[in-house]
């Protein structure tokens, strides 16, 4: 009887142990590279600490247990992400950290010393990394380096690069059960807008809100640009800029005569201490927020626009311009744009499913803001 008792731990036990046991897989990354892996890997080193949005989403407990070292970026472009991490994971604490640029180097020092089982780099950090040679000195060493993509085809990429991550790391049922959820709320968008085909409002983005005084970064057809588009607007910098990233001058924003302005910001004091950036991310803090929106309507490039006489300024978090959250970020813009077509619709608590489904941490609101009667 007692045999018999154990028999589903012994076999839960050695199922555990079949997935932990690495073999050897090629599998193709979004760059289209074949890439030799021991998988499931166990040590990765996130060429962008916000890569941890994905790999939190795809672990089943402390997704500290398999990074060996990352780029500081999560640590202060998003702090509070970071430390909502950090209170359920006070192991983060440990993980060796290392600064760089998105389109830079990775720190190969760190690669070589923690001996990692994967090296994931995202698509921009492509060329520099090439032009080094590092992909080629890591291959030497056994170390296979991966690349991702969020940022520049999102659209594209951002499921690719979830089942990939999924193969590579043994979680290819969740890798499909986070893409559907992805899907249903697309749909919740998409369905509604094929159905009413309302007019589509044209829409000024401001990049970066408050990390830099210029004027004005904004996105092409890509990222944030596209995001515009599938909630039902017109990203005016579609219009003008070829690449995903780019900037219009004031007299062009003024031209076109935007009916929403929407601004990409985050709390950004690692950066630029006291700067007019909106603190957007879990747990922030609204009132705050919108005051801090407010300064957005006085910049010469709006004066007398459509949005400044109804008050449609809005501020969305910067960081869905790179990570596997975008569908928030296209239900939160369908909201502000067609307020009549989506009165039932509720970002937060589509996120908060989310949190509930796939991520360790509590959700906590702070995402968005907004100055319009329709805005949240």
């Amino acid at each position: 009887m007692a045999l018999i008792a154990l028999a589903p731990a012994l076999a839960s036990a050695q199922d555990q142990a079949l997935a932990d046991k690495q073999a050897p897989i090629t599998v193709t990354d979004i760059a289209g590279r074949e890439v030799q892996i021991n998988a499931p890997v166990k040590r990765i080193l996130l060429g962008e600490g916000r890569q941890l949005y994905l790999i939190a989403s795809l672990e089943e407990g402390d997704p500290s247990a398999r990074i060996v070292a990352w780029r500081n970026d999560l640590i202060e472009a998003d702090p509070a992400t970071y430390a909502q991490y950090l209170e359920a994971f006070p192991k983060l604490a440990d993980i060796p950290s290392f600064s760089g640029k998105e389109n830079g180097l990775i720190d190969i020092e760190s690669s070589i010393v923690q001996k990692p089982d994967v090296v994931l780099l995202n698509l921009e950090a492509m060329r520099a990394n090439e032009d080094a040679e590092y992909v080629e000195k890591l291959a030497q060493l056994g170390i296979p380096v991966f690349y991702i993509d969020f940022r520049h085809h999102p659209l594209q990429n951002t499921e690719k690069t979830i089942r990939l991550l999924g193969k590579i790391m043994g979680r290819e049922a969740r890798a499909e059960e986070i893409i559907a959820f992805r899907h249903a709320a697309m749909a919740r968008v998409s369905d509604v807008l094929a159905r009413a085909k309302p007019p589509r409002p044209k829409v000024f983005l401001e990049r970066i809100g408050g990390y830099s005084d210029d004027c004005c970064l904004s996105f092409g057809a890509e990222n944030f640009g596209k995001y515009v588009e599938l909630a039902g607007g017109h990203n005016i910098g579609s219009d003008f800029i070829p690449t995903t990233f780019g900037q219009l001058n004031p007299e062009q924003v003024l031209a076109s005569n935007p009916e929403h302005v929407v601004v990409t910001s985050a709390d950004w004091q690692a950066y630029v201490p006291g700067g007019h950036w909106i603190p957007l991310g879990p747990g922030a803090d609204m009132n705050a927020a919108r005051q801090k929106l407010e300064w957005f309507t006085t910049r010469p490039a709006y004066t007398d626009i459509a949005a400044q006489k109804t008050r449609n300024f809005h501020a969305i978090w910067h960081q869905f311009y790179n990570s596997p959250y975008e569908f928030i970020a296209v239900q939160q813009l369908a909201k502000w744009f067609h307020s009549d077509l989506f009165a039932d619709l509720d970002p937060d608590a589509t996120f908060a499913e989310y949190h509930r489904r796939f991520l360790p941490i509590l959700y906590r609101p702070g995402y968005a803001v907004s100055l319009s009667d329709s805005g949240s």
